[in-house]
């Protein structure tokens, strides 16, 4: 198996990090998922730190999640009512629940495209529909990807952080023809160098709409962002919904 492969890897290098300033207001994907969570509960697929599902939960939602880190599990579990959320410690392409049917499941901020062998992606969304109850809806927000925006990405070497301590620059590669990309966030240190890898294999809104089509899920609306605005041709990001047929 290829180090990006492994569903863990992601909270192990960035957990120590991943609650610093710059992660995005959980307000607006709350107020989006409630109204759809009806009798719940309501399942998290990657449920991470507990960004959006904490502050749900607290509007009375009952939530569970998935998600293959223990230590962004952790990160959760040290934060108010984050004990009182059951979460599997697995792949959240194979939603090994337990529980359900759910009337919501819901996968935030891109992390679709962490799931980089293929075909599990397709995995994801065929054992989504066999978890959700009829006329239950699966929520996703990814980007939209933008092939001038991966080309400056290549030219350039980010230079993340300087201190006293450590220098922090960032690198792409991308392949085009795979849909996929590593980045190489490198640390420098007086203690030598580390390397914090990360994937993707992204996809297209409407090869995202293919992938739910076969699994059962029919599209039932897709928004600029979580405040709904209309999705058009400039925009960057996408809400989608898909609602699993009655």
């Amino acid at each position: 198996m290829a180090k990006l492969d492994d569903p863990g890897l992601f909270g192990r290098h960035w957990a120590a990090h991943y609650d610093s300033p710059g992660n995005p207001d959980p307000a607006p994907a709350v107020d989006f998922l409630a109204p759809l969570a009806g009798d719940g509960p309501v399942l998290e697929l990657a449920i991470g730190s507990g960004r959006v599902a904490l502050p749900l939960a607290e509007r009375g939602v009952e939530v569970e999640g998935i998600e293959a880190s223990p230590e962004m599990i952790e990160l959760m579990r040290g934060k108010p009512g984050g004990d009182r959320i059951p979460v599997t410690v697995a792949d959240m392409a194979d939603v090994p629940v337990t529980g359900g049917p759910y009337p919501l499941v819901y996968l935030v901020f891109n992390t679709l495209f962490n799931l980089t062998v293929k075909g599990r992606q397709e995995d994801c969304f065929h054992n989504v529909a066999r978890v959700l109850a009829p006329g239950g809806r699966f929520v996703i927000e990814a980007f939209v990807p933008d092939d001038a925006k991966f080309d400056q990405e290549e030219r350039e070497v980010q230079v993340w952080s300087v201190t006293e301590d450590e220098v922090r620059v960032r690198m792409h590669r991308y392949d085009r023809t795979e849909q996929s990309f590593v980045r190489q966030t490198v640390v420098f240190t007086d203690g030598g160098v580390r390397l914090q890898p990360f994937g993707m294999r992204y996809q297209w809104p409407e090869q995202i709409d293919a992938m739910a089509a076969a699994a059962g899920l029919e599209l039932e609306a897709r928004y600029a962002n979580w405040q709904r605005e209309e999705f058009g041709p400039e925009s960057t990001d996408h809400i989608t919904v898909y609602r699993k047929p009655s």
